[in-house]
């Protein structure tokens, strides 16, 4: 019985997603045989969605079937999305008098052409090289010779079924062409094996960083091979910090730079956050600057005294309005924020995209975080 409300679960929002749309396209504008063929492409995309999603991040992990289920999954989200839109604007049209079948089929043609373009421009903004972003951050204690520090911050990049090596070199060179002092990636690197990822991965080898390069794990290593990518990144001269910290120094001034794991490690044993450790031995008059994937980790944050946490995991939503149910998970969707008396959190956007190939007003970035002394 407990199988039943995942099986509902799986079906159930295939259904959703399908039925306002097959209402307000197909059941209010159609009828006789173009009906017919608009049901049963509906259908039809009703029965190819659970099976790509199923076949693609099942146990047989088929990338051709998660470019399917992905892509139809983002693309129905929209549909879906304008649809509810477009059902209001109906209602409104009723109310001032407006007949069938001018209503329906104004309704149906304008939601068809806004959910087409913007899928479109959504697939552009998530395969295009990211944007950068640039945000000075003020930290109290930072010392004179650390003033203007840039660290870069990569997350969220899952190198997963659509192959991305030329993007991944891409975001190299823009990464390098940024000088960073100090790089980091702050988790969800991939999504499968090392073996199937490693090609996409590799290019992050190339990031130079005058102070070092900086990695901690997402949810989603800890969905595949945690130990692997781990072990990987540091082959490729990327230190992980998992619940450990490093003291950086310039000009005779320091900052400690923690990390933490992900809490989805947690069942695995080794793994899982424990800010304590990863601030054991440090000088606690020097400002700590910590990488924790999820934004919701800051409440660990504010108790240790950290005075920046850097995060990413809510992609902005992605897709929208998607962001307005992250922000039922996390306390903040993107940006700088500030909590408690004394901690500063900044959630990336992320730099990549999971499952869906699209971004619908949340664009991607790579994050320049220039720490500055407070004037």
């Amino acid at each position: 019985m407990k199988y039943v409300p995942r099986a509902v679960l799986f079906l159930g929002i295939p259904a959703l997603l399908f039925a306002l749309p097959w209402w307000l396209l197909v059941y209010t504008t159609m009828s006789g045989t173009w009906f017919w063929l608009g049901s049963a492409v509906f259908l039809l995309g009703y029965l190819v969605l659970p099976a790509g999603m199923l076949l693609g991040h099942g146990p047989r992990q088929s990338d051709a079937a998660s470019l399917v289920g992905d892509t139809m999954l983002g693309v129905m989200w929209v549909v879906f999305t304008w649809s509810v839109i477009g059902a209001a604007v109906r209602g409104v049209l009723t109310v001032a008098g407006v007949d069938d079948p001018v209503r329906s089929r104004v309704v149906a043609v304008g939601v068809l052409a806004v959910s087409v373009v913007l899928s479109a421009w959504a697939i552009y903004e998530a395969r295009r090289v990211p944007r950068v972003r640039t945000v000075d951050v003020e930290i109290p204690g930072l010392g004179a010779g650390l003033d203007g520090l840039r660290l870069v911050v990569v997350t969220d990049t899952h190198y997963a079924a659509t192959d991305r090596l030329r993007w991944s070199e891409r975001v190299v060179e823009e990464v390098n062409a940024l000088r960073p002092d100090i790089a980091c990636h702050a988790g969800d690197l991939a999504d499968g094996s090392v073996e199937k990822r490693m090609a996409q991965v590799d290019p992050l080898g190339k990031v130079e960083a005058e102070y070092g390069r900086f990695y901690i794990t997402g949810n989603h290593e800890y969905f595949g091979d945690a130990p692997g990518w781990i072990d990987h990144m540091s082959g490729l001269g990327w230190q992980p910090l998992r619940n450990q910290h490093e003291v950086i120094t310039r000009e005779g001034d320091s900052l400690v730079l923690a990390g933490i794991d992900d809490p989805t490690g947690s069942g695995l044993p080794g793994h899982g956050p424990d800010i304590t450790a990863a601030l054991a031995g440090a000088d606690p008059a020097l400002p700590v600057v910590l990488l924790a994937h999820q934004p919701k980790q800051v409440t660990d944050a504010v108790s240790a005294g950290v005075a920046l946490q850097i995060s990413g995991h809510t992609h902005g939503g992605q897709i929208w309005p998607f962001r307005y149910l992250v922000r039922l998970d996390q306390p903040v969707v993107a940006g700088l924020s500030r909590h408690g008396e004394r901690t500063q959190l900044y959630t990336s956007r992320g730099t990549g995209f999971w499952g869906p190939q699209l971004r619908l007003f949340a664009p991607s970035e790579i994050t320049v975080l220039i720490l500055r002394r407070p004037n």
